[in-house]
């Protein structure tokens, strides 16, 4: 997540992250080390000028950089430090055709919509997702925030009849205890491998293309909307009223 700003100022703090580039060496080490796997990492990403940085996430091979991703939705004070992502697109990955998302646009069921549409068939969330602050729980595992974090999951793979791929951070940083729960949820909505509130990798195999079309075999979602009904006079009430 951003700062711990309560969002009220409107002027950038000093202390802002460090900008990695695509091209540059940390990119480079990870692609080294990933060899044949597609890897997911998040990253500082400098923009077009010296103060424009991006919360973003590179998804790469051995063989290099195959797609990147700007977060585009902003909770809290993040906005003081980073740039807002302007765009949802998928791309082709030796997994599958693939989309990224960061931390909070998972609450958004439109950004996820939107890589399925542009035919990704796995979404990559990666996360720092701490535990509720005001009403924390003493497990982690009961904690509400958990609840909302793996509720999402579930809910972004199945509506959209995708593979959903979840990473988050564990432990603590300062005040904040994070809800771990990395994981990989099916097509169905089903959560096939976690590792719950503890540190670890998530491990399942899929045959994606089989996967995709049981799951899409009676009721497919995608083909059965009806988006010349979903932004109508509703949708332009809720923005004129909250203008």
């Amino acid at each position: 997540l951003g700062s711990g700003r309560d969002g009220t100022h409107d002027e950038r703090p000093d202390d802002l992250p460090p900008v990695m580039d695509l091209d540059g060496p940390e990119l480079r080490r990870v692609a080294a080390l990933a060899r044949e796997m597609t890897v997911v990492v998040g990253f500082c990403e400098g923009g077009g000028s010296d103060d424009e940085r991006f919360n973003s996430a590179a998804a790469v091979t051995g063989d290099g950089v195959l797609g990147v991703y700007r977060k585009v939705h902003q909770p809290l004070g993040e906005s003081l430090y980073y740039n807002a992502g302007q765009e949802f697109r998928a791309f082709d990955s030796p997994i599958g055709r693939m989309g990224m998302l960061i931390c909070y646009d998972k609450a958004f069921p439109e950004a996820a919509r939107a890589l399925a549409l542009d035919e990704a068939e796995v979404v990559a969330c990666v996360s720092a997702w701490p535990a509720s602050r005001t009403a924390s729980a003493t497990s982690l595992a009961e904690d509400r925030w958990t609840h909302r974090f793996n509720i999402f999951d579930q809910a972004r793979a199945l509506e959209n009849q995708i593979v959903w791929l979840a990473a988050n951070q564990t432990g603590t940083f300062g005040s904040l205890r994070f809800v771990g729960n990395a994981k990989v949820v099916g097509p169905g909505g089903d959560i096939v491998a976690t590792t719950g509130v503890d540190e670890g990798m998530a491990v399942a195999s899929f045959d994606l293309g089989e996967a995709l079309d049981t799951a899409r075999r009676s009721m497919f979602h995608l083909r059965d909307r009806r988006p010349e009904l979903y932004d109508g006079a509703q949708a332009n009430r809720w923005e004129t009223s909250h203008a």
